[in-house]
């Protein structure tokens, strides 16, 4: 069984989306920890309730980026986390994780990369009247939405849509692309380690 890490930031909806295919049985994944830099953040209180550890910061806490991301790998190494899963994490990563975790940190991002990096990726879209938008999963690296993609999936828009209506259409794909994503690359790592 593969350990992950899920980090956020925001409500969850991405880590609700992994942990029903966990409990269907559908991704072969545990996750032995979900990491918040939001006190009050939604996902915390969904890991809680899926009986999950936690762990929550504020980056202002500490002296610096390598300072926090240094306490979460010593956190994730005794925990034998094996890889770590972004799901809404509104923070760069940098170097002291990257380097603990080389190749083993994912995210999913609302567009199809390289368009539209960043933050409000969806808004961003609507408001240049994109007529294909879509999602994307890759490997994390020290820029912003620019690691190696591993997949996308893309939407063709009408233009009549409203942004609330192009969100919901993202999010409907994110939720099934990327536990089918995660459990491919934890199946493909098993079966190279065999």
């Amino acid at each position: 069984m593969t350990k992950i890490a899920v980090f956020g930031s925001g409500s969850g909806t991405n880590f609700d989306a992994i942990m029903k295919w966990i409990n269907n049985g559908k991704l072969q994944a545990e996750v032995v920890l979900v990491v918040c830099d939001q006190k009050g953040a939604g996902i915390i209180e969904k890991a809680e309730r899926e009986g999950l550890e936690t762990f929550v910061f504020s980056a202002k806490d500490y002296a610096s980026k390598a300072e926090y991301e240094a306490v979460l790998v010593e956190k994730m190494r005794l925990l034998g986390v094996q890889w770590v899963v972004l799901a809404g994490f509104m923070r760069l990563v940098g170097e002291t994780l990257l380097n603990a975790y080389p190749h083993h940190i994912i995210n999913i991002h609302p567009s199809l990369l390289p368009a539209y990096k960043g933050k409000d990726a969806i808004g961003q879209a609507y408001r240049a009247k994109a007529t294909k938008i879509g999602v994307t999963i890759h490997y994390v690296d020290e820029g912003m939405d620019t690691g190696e993609i591993i997949a996308q999936k893309a939407i063709e828009l009408t233009g009549n849509e409203s942004l609330e209506e192009v969100a919901y259409m993202i999010h409907a794909v994110e939720h099934g692309l990327y536990p089918a994503t995660l459990e491919m690359l934890f199946t493909k790592e098993k079966s190279l380690c065999l």
